[in-house]
């Protein structure tokens, strides 16, 4: 077992430790490439005006600005969308060098900042409600010098300072820049002026000065809150902080400017109103929210944008349909993969260069059954207690019982090979996962927001990873099918299979195994939690404990009385067949947070087996299946030369 373990090994900790590389080390300098491109998108109408240079200097450092994002995109960690984003800054570099019209340079490069946040994601709001209570102070006294007392950048400081401190009360500019990029430009300053970092203010202090600069240009909060209050299309727009600080006052859907101001003006004076990081939005405001960016991205694809409609599809799943799918799973699982299905169809037609006319009939279809959502989660029906106990129940049985599967056939091997003494480092496994999910619960209900995104990322690299281990186990148990085989190992390696280093094998693949399920199940019961019906809801995840507790004894007293060989047949097939269900259920994951494309093919959906109609799905599974039967095989022809 030990040259198993230490491959394996290997190939954990090099995933793991490349994913947490990809989602950590780069984080500073896609903020500083998010800042320079938000700096262009709002000051190029400055540097040129119909088709001349309007201002050489800002024209210049327009062009620097863009050189500098292409080349630093091309540096950053390897990721498949890394050469898309290349492509598109240099699209953005041409229009610039070209003195494009000033809408279509801000179209590019905004549309070029939210691609680059969805590769390579980036912390985008506060943890929470910052309170403004002193933030009218901090600027006072680390603001009013230069920008004036009012934000009218005409602060004692001010005078002969070039470039000249910018009017925080000027409303067209406001308009363009969100609070996201305030905080941006406090935290890291801005190279070339005299606008230093406040790096070392707290994070709640610069975040409270970025929304209070972010409100000077706007006054109307009164009217702003009668829109809030008024306009349930407006809170499904802006579900949670991150929504709020990334929103633009010019961007804001079915308003006009003057109501977009007010409803700005009020939001940023009471950003606590919106839903907090730790608060759920209800299941109306996820399907409102996610019609929005279906048009939002028909929209964008109408106006040449293909790279912002796919963005802005996927936003519709992620961020609109996913939250509401474990309440829905409870009412109409049917309903819910017909969903999915047309989602996923929606983000292939967009990526394979699909007509318009296609992608507006596919997001009519999409908008039927998600009317057909719309009743079935329709807040002011009860759900019944009926309903929450069936959910909990299913829900923790389905997930469940994979882990279990895998975590009995290792307390089974321990057994056959009388290694108990091992037992330990299995069980500590799997009970610190259920730990780590408590705490994943935690987060997910009372820290912060797990998004959309977070999460497939987590399932789907996590089931990868298992995916291959399970592919070295089971080729690893098949040999040892044969009962000579199994006598030979045992005489001649077991003192030395179980070493220290394969103990934390068993540890590692055990806590896998069981977080990811974990990781999925809880999330689905923050969301079952919220719709009310607790009681229900624990007796649900009772009755489903009470059953894989059955389900384990029985397989444990099962497998005891199994021949040598049997067993290891059996638990070879068993690892075989979670390989193959986990490598579809990885790449399906991935997919739905965009990292890998979609393309789909006429072939059944199947869950139960991982099985999902898009090529990469169906590939990666028959690839995982190749390599188990060549192992196989190889196992039947070494066992034949050995017998011979």
């Amino acid at each position: 077992m030990r040259p198993m373990s230490r491959l394996s090994r290997s190939i954990v900790v090099a995933v793991l430790l490349c994913v947490a590389w990809v989602a950590q080390a780069a984080a500073p300098q896609v903020q500083t490439l998010w800042q320079l491109l938000d700096y262009i998108a709002v000051d190029y109408s400055a540097a040129v005006e119909d088709g001349r240079v309007a201002n050489e200097m800002e024209f210049q450092e327009m062009q620097e600005f863009s050189a500098t994002v292409r080349e630093q995109l091309a540096e950053l960690p390897g990721h498949p969308a890394r050469a898309g984003l290349v492509a598109q800054a240099r699209s953005l570099e041409a229009a610039i060098a070209a003195k494009s019209p000033a809408a279509e340079v801000d179209r590019q490069a905004r549309a070029l900042a939210d691609a680059l946040l969805q590769a390579y994601p980036v912390p985008r709001g506060p943890e929470q409600a910052p309170s403004l209570a002193s933030a009218a102070a901090l600027y006072q006294q680390h603001c009013a010098s230069c920008h004036g007392a009012t934000g009218a950048g005409d602060g004692p400081a001010a005078v002969g300072m070039e470039p000249p401190p910018i009017a925080f009360t000027d409303a067209a500019r406001a308009r363009q820049r969100s609070v996201f990029a305030l905080h941006q430009v406090i935290t890291q300053g801005l190279e070339g002026t005299a606008m230093a970092s406040y790096a070392h203010l707290p994070d709640d202090q610069r975040w409270a000065l970025a929304f209070y600069i972010g409100q000077l240009a706007f006054a109307n909060a009164e009217h702003g809150e009668s829109l809030w209050e008024s306009r349930a299309d407006l809170r499904a727009q802006l579900t949670g902080l991150d929504a709020l600080v990334q929103a633009l006052p010019a961007g804001l859907a079915g308003l006009s400017q003057a109501d977009a101001d007010d409803l700005t003006a009020y939001l940023r004076r009471h950003p606590d109103v919106v839903v907090s990081a730790g608060g759920t939005s209800t299941n109306q405001d996820g399907i409102a929210l996610a019609r929005a960016r279906l048009q939002e991205g028909v929209d964008a694809l109408a106006a040449g944008d293909r790279q912002q409609a796919r963005a802005k599809m996927l936003s519709a799943y992620l961020d609109g349909f996913e939250p509401v799918e474990a309440v829905l799973a409870t009412r109409d699982p049917a309903l819910l993969r017909e969903i999915e299905s047309a989602m996923a169809g929606l983000r292939a037609r967009v990526g394979s260069q699909a007509s318009l006319e296609e992608v507006r009939s596919q997001v009519g279809v999409l908008s039927g059954l998600l009317d057909r959502a719309s009743v079935a989660l329709d807040d002011t029906a009860e759900a019944g207690a009926g309903a929450a106990f069936a959910g909990a129940l299913t829900i923790l049985l389905r997930e469940g019982l994979e882990a279990l599967l895998l975590v009995i056939a290792m307390m089974a091997f321990l057994r056959k090979a009388e290694r108990t003494d091992a037992m330990p480092y299995v069980h500590a496994g799997w009970v610190g996962a259920l730990v780590a999910g408590g705490a994943t619960w935690l987060v997910a209900t009372e820290l912060v927001a797990i998004s959309g995104a977070s999460r497939e990322l987590t399932e789907g690299f996590a089931a990868l990873v298992a995916a291959v281990v399970l592919v070295s186990v089971g080729i690893w148990m098949h040999g040892k099918s044969q009962a000579d085989a199994w006598q030979r190992y045992v005489r001649e390696q077991l003192s030395h299979a179980l070493s220290r280093g394969s103990l934390w094998f068993l540890f590692g693949l055990s806590f896998l195994i069981v977080y990811r399920e974990a990781f999925e199940t809880v999330l689905f019961y923050a969301a079952l939690w919220s719709q009310g019906n607790h009681a229900a809801v624990l007796a649900g995840a009772a009755t489903a404990v009470l059953a894989l507790a059955v389900i384990a004894w029985l397989m444990l007293r099962f497998t005891r009385r199994l021949p040598f060989g049997k067993f290891f047949a059996a638990s070879a097939l068993l690892m075989a067949v979670l390989a193959v269900v986990l490598a579809g259920k990885g790449v399906a994951a991935l997919q739905e947070a965009g990292w890998l494309p979609v393309s789909l093919v006429p072939l059944p959906r199947i869950d139960l087996l991982g099985m999902y109609p898009t090529l990469q799905g169906v590939g990666a599974q028959l690839l995982v299946l190749g390599v188990l039967l060549a192992g196989f095989a190889w196992n039947a022809r070494s066992a034949r030369v050995a017998a011979a």
